[in-house]
């Protein structure tokens, strides 16, 4: 109908109608609900009205009907949908339709209510415009709509015209997005009109459409102020080449945060009008293809020569290596067979009579080969960690105080003879990297021989970790702080939890609650204490220890905490500072906090977080980390946290401090935390923390942990950083079988394996499942001993060291990415990626290109462990309603190996954490520079990949519902390296003789072997990908400005049209009930 011009016929015949000196209302009614309901779908419709002088001849016919309820209620619908135009809505501000709809819209009264809801929601279209909403707060109407809300909200308490009263606030909504809106609904008492009128309503589902919209009104016109900061900029600096340090100015308008542009943009214009951002795939076949050549003259890859040794050593020299007399067994200082996969793990314990108090494995204990889980298939591998008890934090503490242990007994009886009361928990939490452990001087270090003594009797049953290693390294360690504190965590070492944590299940109404009471500090002042008690920009001590307020420290490699206010008596707002020579990335956060109180809830605000959502919004928790429990015989890491959720606040970056940009927004991520112990020190972090001097001190236990005899462990520099500290590359293979010739050449030809992990410092998960490649990868297992034998791996195991170390997020020193400086990074700023680049160039000019190149990474908005891989073919197909015919057609001729896909099919069956559902294999234009892309076009790598493992956990296979912890992490890193030996196992190249032993290691026959190969290939059984969140028990709103209006639906204006339609035209009636609601 529309198509064929019904509604310009209609809209005459209405102008035809209403000229005639008695126009016949049997005729319009009905023309005015066709007009209404042919309007709504017509997007032209309200500039064909104007046109045809509709929008005239209904005003006119509503103004002499105010006194007949049905003739201005079908008025009012169809000045409905004119309004629906932004610009014809202008129109009907400038034909003074508003003050005609300010003689409709009365105080509360139960007549006439189907007339004022519909007066009402023609206001609020009315408003969209910014025109008619000056015109609102010049003539004065928000105090009006305020009285009017307040009338209506008071006198209905049964909620039977909730309807009304959401359009009173969706006319508030669009006046406030103006900022003379804003100030003018602030200075007529608004915040607290709806704040007192909604406060106690907000577990109300009744209410609900009139909850929804105050918040965002609240969030709207709560006035826009800078972070209680000097400066944007990082609280520490580092002089470095090529950037220019300065202050940006800290003044604030709300200029910087919004225009009130003139114009009327009509967004009801034609599809065309409004484009869609430039798709990001990468859509040129030529910046696809791989690209031949390097970045750097080719004498250079000389240098790289002394990193692969082993491509040029003879068999003595590899033995002489290690020292003719050196005894293996005396330089064995770790579980020489500890695995970290679930199916060994300690966190099953319980589940094993052979296991230690500690849950971890005698030395005799016999050992699975974690090849043989390929028989049991998935669904079996993890049989146990479905039967698992859900831990709760802190469960094991008997009334004395003490732990108690898996089985129920009381900690070792050389724990128990520590006196709790004896303890200087603030000197022990933080240990000062003293010369010695005794050596110390000053009062406030002579805890450090408390510390000594703990250490002699504590139980040296972490694997691969010693805290007098861990000290020694951690003085070696350069930070632009120049720290002198070791946290105690760090340290003391942790212990994986026994038992699976659940993610947490969301509190309805948990963001409402926290953004009222936030209004709440606005207008209730006199509540707020506002009392600075921890800032790295003030000079040190702050804080009053005899003062009753919490204490905070991050002055330690990996901390950040820049700022802490306390608010009321047991909540604080946390500042986070930002990386290193940058003004953003505050998303990592890892501090002390000690003095506390047992049993009461401390509620910490993060306000300046800056990513728009978080995995905190469904199920993950921050982690926290108890002194005394350690100290008691529990050293662990625990998600911990209540009332937990992330949201957007009223904080904003000035203008100048974002170049100029409108500043942008800052999010909350509020919980609250019950802790342990009276007067603990317990340390908070966003996800388990993984410090440089950890990486070191865990190589240097690794490399005296293998027997030299059987495993080429070579731990060297790739090069110096920005910072001044050594960033480790790692080889790993099987040493030759012997000297002959033929075993000599097998052990040189082996293929490569790269991996590299932790180029953003904030991916700590990253680590952990470096940790659990690195550990797996050196064990007696067979099938790591398979691995070593067949493949050189070469490991950088972190990327950026001077990020990690100086507790930044995402960023090298300089402020930059090093993720997207793959394409053309230089030596003097970007050495870790020149040199890392360089390695991958050199193997490449010798035809030893890896097989496999993968970066771990964390990521912050998915759940479960997945790939992001490279491929040509999916990208353009993906890609193909933009691309052009031509490219399209290219693309059909373009032979790509489709191998790229088998590795992360194995993984998906091979492990429990990952996921193919969530695997990527689609090449972005802004990825372009990154480690993944550049790897797979300038070195001809077809399996490069980035692995991403998620901060919270997993919503499928038997993780299903639980947050990782460090074991499945682990337990990843290990799998990951069992999928590099099926893939290989899989490949057309693999030896007849590593397929035989691998058929022995499984204990059955090579055909047998095949069938289990040809499983963990099948595609048939990929999984559906599945949706990352869950659906939240309440929409999370995080701007007021996106998304559709709640008013612009046309579901309801059609349902009351359909209800009048059906009735007799009786003139004027009491609506004494209100039914229609």
């Amino acid at each position: 109908m529309i198509s064929k011009g019904g509604s310009e016929a209609l809209l005459q015949t209405l102008v035809d109608l209403a000229r005639t000196a008695s126009p016949d209302y049997g005729i319009l009614l009905p023309l005015f609900r066709l007009l209404a309901k042919v309007g709504l779908r017509d997007k032209k419709f309200g500039k064909k009205a104007l046109e045809l002088e509709a929008l005239d001849v209904t005003l006119i016919l509503a103004r002499k009907n105010l006194s007949h309820s049905q003739n201005l209620l079908h008025c009012l619908w169809a000045l409905r949908v004119f309004a629906s135009s932004v610009t014809t809505g202008a129109m009907l501000g400038v034909n003074g339709a508003m003050e005609l709809l300010f003689k409709v819209i009365t105080p509360y009264t139960r007549m006439r209510t189907q007339t004022i809801r519909a007066a009402t929601e023609v206001l609020a279209a009315l408003l969209k415009s910014k025109s008619n909403s000056r015109r609102a707060v010049n003539r004065g109407y928000i105090s009006g709509l305020l009285r009017l809300y307040q009338d209506w909200h008071s006198h209905d308490t049964v909620h039977a015209y909730i309807q009304i009263r959401r359009a009173l606030l969706l006319c508030l909504k669009h006046i406030a997005m103006l900022r003379s809106g804003r100030e003018a609904f602030l200075a007529g008492q608004g915040l607290e009109i709806l704040f007192s009128t909604t406060q106690n309503c907000l577990d109300n589902k009744n209410m609900e459409p009139v909850t929804s919209i105050v918040l965002q009104i609240l969030r709207q016109c709560y006035p826009k102020c800078p972070l209680p900061l000097a400066t944007a900029s990082s609280a520490y600096v580092f002089p470095v080449p090529g950037v220019i340090i300065s202050e940006p100015p800290c003044v604030l308008t709300e200029e910087d945060f919004e225009d009130d542009d003139e114009g009327e943009v009509d967004k009801d214009s034609d599809s065309e009008d409004l484009k869609e951002e430039e798709n990001d795939l990468e859509t040129d076949v030529n910046k696809l293809s791989s690209k031949a050549g390097l970045d750097r003259p080719e004498e250079e890859l000389k240098q790289y020569e002394v990193m692969c040794c082993e491509l040029s050593c003879s068999f003595e020299e590899l033995g002489s290596r290690y020292g003719d007399d050196l005894n293996f067994e005396e330089t064995q200082c770790a579980n020489h067979h500890h695995i970290p996969t679930a199916a060994a793990s300690p966190r099953q314990h319980c589940l094993n009579k052979d296991l230690n108090p500690w849950g971890l494995e005698r030395e005799d204990t016999v050992q699975t080969c974690i090849l043989s889980m390929v028989k049991m298939r998935r669904s079996t591998v993890h049989l146990t960690s479905k039967k698992r008890p859900v831990m709760k934090t802190y469960q094991n503490v008997d009334s004395s105080g003490f732990g108690i242990d898996s089985s129920g007994n009381r900690i070792s009886d050389v724990q128990a003879s520590i006196k709790e009361d004896t303890w200087d928990i603030d000197a022990i939490s933080c240990s000062r990297m003293s010369a010695s452990f005794s050596n110390s001087t000053r009062p406030k270090e002579i805890t450090a021989e408390v510390i000594d003594k703990l250490l002699q009797t504590h139980p040296k049953d972490i694997p691969f970790h010693n805290p007098y290693l861990y000290m020694a390294n951690a003085r070696r360690t350069r930070s632009v702080a120049h720290f002198k504190m070791v946290a105690f965590p760090d340290l003391w070492g942790h212990h994986p939890p026994p038992s699976a944590q659940p993610m947490l299940e969301r509190k309805c109404g948990v963001q409402r609650i926290k953004i009222f009471e936030d209004v709440q500090r606005l207008i209730q002042p006199s509540d707020v204490i506002n009392k600075v008690v921890f800032s790295l920009d003030e000079p040190w001590p702050l804080q009053d220890t005899s003062a009753s307020c919490l204490r905070f420290f991050s002055k330690f490699e990996s901390g950040n905490l820049r700022k802490a206010i306390q608010v009321r008596e047991f909540e604080y707002d946390l500042l986070l500072n930002a990386d290193v020579s940058g003004t953003q990335h505050q998303q990592w956060f890892y501090f002390k906090v000690s003095g506390m109180r047992v049993a009461v809830p401390y509620r910490f605000n993060i306000i300046n977080c800056e990513k728009p959502n978080s995995q905190f919004n469904y199920g993950m928790q921050p982690i926290m980390y108890s002194v005394k429990e350690a100290l008691l015989g529990r050293p662990t890491w625990l998600r911990t946290g209540c009332e937990i959720c992330y949201y957007k606040n009223h904080y904003r970056q000035t203008a100048a401090a974002a170049g100029g940009a409108s500043g942008k927004s800052y999010y909350t991520l509020t919980f609250t935390v019950t802790f342990p112990h009276n007067e603990d020190a317990c340390y908070l972090a966003y996800h388990y923390p993984y410090t440089y001097t950890a990486l070191m001190t865990h190589l240097d236990i690794l490399e005296k942990s293998i027997n030299p005899k059987q495993v080429y462990f070579r731990q060297e520099v790739l090069c110096q950083t920005l910072g001044g500290n050594p960033c480790p590359l790692v080889t790993i293979t099987a040493m030759p079988e012997s000297s002959s010739a033929d075993h000599l050449e097998q052990f040189r030809q082996r293929p490569y394996q790269v991996i590299t992990a932790r180029v953003h410092p904030g991916e700590s998960n990253a680590s952990w499942v470096m940790k659990g490649a690195l550990e797996f990868l050196v064990s007696s297992d067979p099938a790591a001993r398979l691995l070593r034998e067949n493949f050189i791996f070469k490991i950088i195991p972190m990327l950026n060291p001077d990020g990690v170390i100086n507790g930044n997020h995402r960023c090298s020193l300089r402020g930059e990415d090093l993720n997207r400086q793959w394409l053309f990074p230089r030596a003097h700023l970007q050495p870790t990626i020149y040199h890392a680049k360089g390695l991958l160039y050199y193997l490449s000019s010798l035809g030893r290109s890896p097989t496999v190149f993968c970066d771990f990474h964390g990521h912050s908005q998915k759940k479960n462990v997945f790939l992001y891989g490279c491929s040509i073919k999916e990208t353009l197909w993906q890609a193909d309603c933009t691309a052009s015919a031509s490219t399209l057609s290219g693309a059909s001729t373009i032979l790509e190996d489709v191998s790229y896909r088998s590795l992360p099919k194995i993984l998906d069956k091979l492990a429990p954490a990952f996921t193919m559902g969530s695997c990527s294999f689609l090449v972005e234009k802004s990825r372009a520079s990154t480690a993944r892309v550049v790897v797979w076009r300038e070195m001809g790598v077809s399996r490069s990949y980035t692995m991403e493992s998620s901060y919270c956990g997993c919503n499928q296979g038997p993780y299903q519902g639980l947050q990782f912890g460090t074991s499945e992490l682990e337990e990843m890193g290990a799998m990951f390296c069992l999928g590099l030996l099926m893939l290989e196992l899989r490949s057309v190249s693999c030896s007849h003789q590593l397929l035989a032993s691998a058929a022995v290691l499984l204990n059955t026959e090579e055909e047998a072997l095949d069938h289990h190969l040809q499983w963990c290939s099948s595609s048939n059984s990929t999984p559906t990908e599945l949706e990352d969140e869950p659906p939240c028990m309440e929409e999370i709103d995080y701007n007021t400005e996106s998304g559709p209006d709640p008013d612009e639906g046309c579901f309801e204006l059609d349902q009351q049209i359909q209800e009048c339609a059906f009735n007799k035209d009786n003139g004027e009636e009491e609506e004494e009930n209100p039914g229609w609601e």
